[in-house]
């Protein structure tokens, strides 16, 4: 899937293309931190949000039951030899 990064500063946009969601999510965060506005990530269906939300509904949540299924996940993973 293709994730599109869009950010403004004063009356310029910027547009990123990314292949990886967490690329996409990382380029959000520093066009963040360099100062610009307006950042989103749509995903291929147009879908989009602000770093804030994606990392909200990527790793966030309360509770037992988010921790255990975010463990799973890094269970998952394949580890470094």
């Amino acid at each position: 899937m293709s994730f599109t990064v869009t950010a403004h500063k004063s009356a310029r946009r910027f547009t990123y293309q990314h292949a990886s969601l967490l690329n996409a999510l990382d380029q959000g965060m520093s066009l963040i931190a360099a100062g610009m506005g307006h950042v989103l990530i749509a995903d291929g269906n147009g879908l989009a949000r602000t770093p804030a939300d994606l990392c909200r509904h990527l790793f966030g949540g309360h509770g037992a039951e988010s921790a255990r299924v975010l463990e799973a996940r890094i269970e998952g993973l394949p580890r470094a030899a």
